[in-house]
């Protein structure tokens, strides 16, 4: 192909642009509304086809579109329809109904126990060495005894039970507490597993874990006629019988290690638990047939007999177990399967368990079963409210046998001082406390703190009240409270634990406003007097909060000068850093207002308590988070400009080489946030020099700086807006300071479309304050930057090619050189001729095309800068249309380089000739047939002659898009009728539609 001149079409730009715009058409609304729901009106009739059939078709009385998505509103959705289809699975639906509705008898305001379990496993420790005894299980096989008469079903029963008789022991001793924990954890899953894979045998070895059993002890069975063994259970109850009494008598009976009595109880009623459930879904299993199942709040009468007779073997089996432990934990963890037999079978069956209890001798064994019957009672009737209040009554008359002889005596030989042994009630009786004030009346709490009081106001159960009733009760009584407080006896509880529980209370509920201040004088009086440092830090912890919700800075200033004064010495502090870490958290929590907050004079040497710099980060974390979400106005304070940037200057300084990216977007998010809400107003200068001073503390944030950049050029743009007129030699001399500014901190980024970008728009913003030469400066950065770029960048952790970001910037840039003068001292259009020797020399990727769609646009920014007037300028910026006037020498140079640019587009196209490259080839004729068409001047015979050209190269190995050649053609001949376009009639008819045929 031959190099073709080029010729610009004239444009006039406000005629184009009115041209473009939509045809008002006057609307009558009536009941039109766009955003109206379609109505389609269906009718049924019926055609006759040529066969003389007859079908049913639908048709519509409207001629609208039916909504695709209003077929959802119907019911018949792909996924409904689908699930309508699908055969119902009556068990787990059943079960899954069942489960919730167990779970939603108490509602989400009441904390289960399964949250209480890890605090309770984490808290009672010990570091003596356990043992237990685990069932191994023999390993031969013996022949089966049963005679011909028996089924094999029961015959494999009984090999299991003889199997079972002769099963070896293993005594496991000097176990480790978690030694301990991991294998009662064991048996609970086999447990699991053994029954799920229907080895009922196995899995009651599973929960014995001791002595082979002596059937001779035990009851004799049911006659063996007519003898069904999932139905009957006796050989199965057998094992049953001892399996519970032994885990119970030899497990929760023993108080050998008493310091771990509470986490022993967990562990053993996990193991309950399980075993409960597993019995209670076995019966109801039974209940469950092709024909029928129970439903969601079945009655004893919707049961089958077999299922009822099930259900009563097990409780007739329970009833045979002589020792009273085993037998009370056995029944209880099966009292659900009451349900199956008798309305009533629950409400008669708590008071009896809690009598039963009265025949354990331990006080603490005693208190952990009454626990277990109250949670029991909770999960299945928490509405039978007299027997969780008779078993915490039944305990208040026994709790005198805390300080008798048998238990002082078991105190000295196993050396546990009394102050050690009775906070292992508290789980137990939090737990049972809870269970009572749940939904209780306020009059209960009375009838509580005079019982107590009767009692002596004993220290622990005390505390157990203000832990379990709503905190709006305790908080109406604070001073009857701290007048208890004062009266109880220190030596078994210490009365500061007493306090951190009223505290807790008072930080969710307001006491009376004018018991405030002296509620908080009698606390501090005994908290401030408090040796030991932990102790200390957990209850001014709690009381911190209740100062800063009620005080002014004064009263907290006061009680952080306190916290300072107990943990500096030996460097307490260095132990409690969560502690320290909530404080600060409720300060800020309370103190929005950070004028207040920095005024508070022990409030940064709090702070500086904070040595470990991970902790400290952490804590500058919280207080810039608190800053952003809560500081409304910008703000100039310098109270809290020098606060902050100390804080932004600790996370900023944490930064290393090891520090994950993920870390560093949060804290320059942070910092980020800060530099936003800084303000000086109309002082600019005093804006800028903050922004100098950031710079020099937050130059390892990368996105720190972008922001920086972004805030010196908006500050730059405001200036000249408010200072417009007025002292323009000072308006000028900081708009170059703020442009110096930007030109400086650009290089120091790492990111290179990051930098291109800044200098683009950088240069942008000093050519609209008319600063022309910091412009053109601004500008040959970014041109002599472009040939750094890299083939692969980073994006988001991932490696892309860098072409389409470079095409992006180059398209961004090509905008705004439109509007750049030329400098005197230099050639014509010297930007855009540096430029296109940059992009000459890059190396672009041999199968792409991204460097002739750049010289295509360079194409577009020609034309457009030969036009008479641009199609935008800058306020007080004279561009080249101002300049050269249309000049003939200018525009015979602008032509030179739309020549030069063709030929590298029409040399590209040549290069193409290839199979493999003949569509690429296709799209990019077209695209540059549209760009002659768009902003060339058809007029000029060999440019007509080259878009012919192009045309034909674009359909010429049938690689076209015919529909885009259609509707191109289209748009040629409706221009063609328009004024002074006529020449384009006859490109028309030079420009065929080949078919493919």
């Amino acid at each position: 192909m031959a190099v073709f001149p080029w010729h610009s079409r004239s444009r006039n730009y406000k005629a184009e642009f009115a041209s473009c715009r939509l045809e008002a058409v006057p609307l009558e609304f009536g009941d039109y509304h766009p955003l109206k729901p379609i109505t389609v009106t269906e009718s049924k009739t019926k055609k006759v086809s040529r066969k003389g059939s007859t079908s049913s078709t639908s048709s519509s009385s409207s001629s609208s579109v039916v909504d695709p998505l209003s077929s959802v509103l119907d019911g018949t959705d792909p996924l409904s329809m689908f699930a309508a289809t699908a055969e119902p699975a009556a068990t787990d639906s059943s079960r899954k109904r069942r489960d919730r509705d167990e779970n939603s008898i108490v509602g989400s305001d009441f904390e289960p126990w399964a949250s209480k379990r890890g605090e309770i496993l984490a808290r009672y420790t010990t570091t003596e060495k356990l043992s237990i005894n685990l069932f191994m299980g023999s390993e031969k096989g013996k022949a089966g005894t049963a005679t011909s008469a028996m089924s094999e079903k029961v015959r494999t029963r009984l090999e299991e039970l003889d199997d079972f008789e002769e099963g070896s022991q293993k005594e496991l001793l000097n176990l480790t507490q978690q030694d301990y924990v991991n294998r009662i954890e064991e048996l609970n899953q086999s447990l699991k597993d053994a029954w799920a894979s229907d080895q009922k045998v196995k899995a009651l070895k599973i929960v014995i874990q001791d002595q082979p059993v002596n059937f001779c002890l035990l009851p004799a069975p049911l006659p063996l006629k007519n003898w069904d063994f999932d139905r009957d259970c006796v050989g199965f109850t057998k094992l049953v019988r001892f399996a519970i009494l032994t885990v119970c008598s030899k497990l929760l009976s023993d108080t050998s290690v008493i310091q771990f009595y509470p986490s022993k109880f967990v562990l053993i009623t996990d193991i309950l638990d399980t075993f409960g459930k597993l019995v209670y879904e076995r019966i109801f299993s039974m209940c469950v047939d092709n024909r029928s199942v129970l439903p969601d709040h079945f009655s004893p009468e919707n049961v089958n007999d077999t299922a009822k007779e099930t259900c009563l073997n097990w409780f007739f089996k329970i009833a045979s177990i002589r020792e009273l432990i085993p037998r009370f934990y056995v029944e209880a963890s099966i009292l659900k399967c009451n349900k199956f037999l008798s309305k009533m079978g629950i409400s008669e069956c708590l008071p009896r368990l809690t009598c039963m209890i009265r025949g354990i001798g331990d006080p603490l064994v005693s208190v952990y079963a009454r626990a277990y019957l109250c949670r029991v009672g909770m999960e299945v009737a928490p509405h039978l409210k007299e027997s969780l209040n008779k078993n915490f009554f039944d305990f208040l008359l026994t709790f005198k046998q805390i300080h008798g002889d048998t238990v002082q005596n078991q105190l000295v030989v196993q050396g546990v001082e009394l102050p050690s042994y009775l906070p292992l009630y508290s789980p137990a009786m939090d737990w049972i406390f809870q269970c009572i004030s749940y939904h209780a009346p306020e009059a209960l709490l009375t009838e509580m703190m005079e019982r107590c009081k009767k009692l002596g106001n004993n220290a622990l159960l005390l505390n157990s009240v203000m832990s379990a009733f709503r905190a709006e009760f305790i908080a109406t009584r604070s001073m009857d409270f701290i007048g208890m407080i004062k009266e109880c006896d220190e030596s078994g509880f210490p009365k500061h634990l007493l306090f951190r529980s009223l505290g807790l209370n008072l930080a969710l509920a307001d006491p009376p406003e004018g018991d405030r201040l002296q509620i908080l004088n009698e606390a501090w009086k005994v908290i401030t007097k408090l040796k030991n440092p932990q102790d200390y830090i957990n209850c001014a912890e709690v009381w911190v909060e209740y100062t800063c919700k009620h005080f002014t800075k004064r009263e907290v200033n006061t009680v952080l000068a306190d916290v300072i004064k107990h943990m500096t010495p030996d460097r307490a502090f260095e132990d409690s850093y969560p502690q320290l870490q909530s404080i600060i958290k409720k300060v800020i929590a309370h103190f929005h207002d950070f004028s207040v907050l920095f005024s508070v004079e022990k409030f940064l040497p709090f702070l500086d308590m904070f040595q470990k710099e991970s902790v400290r980060v952490e804590v500058c974390k919280c207080i810039m988070e608190v800053f952003i979400k809560h500081q409304q106005e910008p703000t100039k304070d310098p109270v809290i400009l020098n606060a902050l940037l100390h804080v932004c200057k600790t996370m900023h300084d944490s930064v290393n080489a090891l520090t994950l990216e993920d870390e560093k977007r949060m804290l320059a998010y942070l910092i980020n946030g800060f530099i936003k809400m800084v303000s000086f107003g109309r002082d600019f200068e005093q804006q800028l020099s903050f922004y100098v001073e950031a710079r020099s503390m937050f130059c390892n944030l990368e996105p720190v700086l972008v922001q920086l950049i972004h805030s010196v050029n908006r500050l730059a743009m405001e200036t000249r807006k408010v200072m417009k007129g007025n002292h323009s030699r000072k308006t000028a001399a900081f708009v170059r300071a703020c442009v110096a500014y930007c030109f400086i901190t650009i290089p120091s980024l790492v990111s290179i479309f990051t930098r291109l970008n800044l200098y683009l728009h950088s240069g942008q913003v000093a050519l609209a304050n008319q600063c022309l030469s910091q412009a053109d400066a601004f500008f040959k950065a970014a041109i002599s930057l472009i040939p750094e770029v890299p083939k692969m960048i980073n994006i988001d952790g991932k490696m892309r090619l860098s072409e389409s970001f470079l095409l992006e910037f180059l398209c961004n840039f090509f905008s705004t050189l439109l509007i750049v003068p030329d400098h005197p001292e230099h050639g014509v259009l010297f930007l855009v001729r540096e430029l296109l020797n940059v992009i000459q020399d890059y190396t672009w990727e041999d199968n792409g095309d991204d460097k002739i769609r750049i010289y295509t646009c360079v194409l577009h920014l020609l034309s457009a800068m030969s036009q008479e007037t641009y199609l935008y300028h800058i306020d007080k910026v004279d561009s080249n249309d101002s300049l050269y006037g249309g000049d003939s020498k200018f525009l015979a140079e602008n032509n030179k380089l739309c020549e030069t640019v063709m030929a590298q587009i029409l040399e590209h196209l040549k290069t193409l000739a290839k199979d493999e490259a003949l569509k690429r080839q296709s799209s990019l004729g077209l695209s540059f047939f549209n760009s002659i068409l768009a902003h060339g001047d058809l007029r000029n015979n060999r440019l007509n002659q080259l878009s012919v050209n192009l045309w034909h190269l674009a359909q010429r190995h049938g690689c076209a898009d015919t529909r885009t050649m259609v509707k191109t053609l289209e748009y040629i001949k409706r221009r063609s009728k328009q004024p002074d376009m006529g020449h384009l009639t006859e490109l028309a008819l030079r420009l065929p539609l080949q078919t493919r045929t």
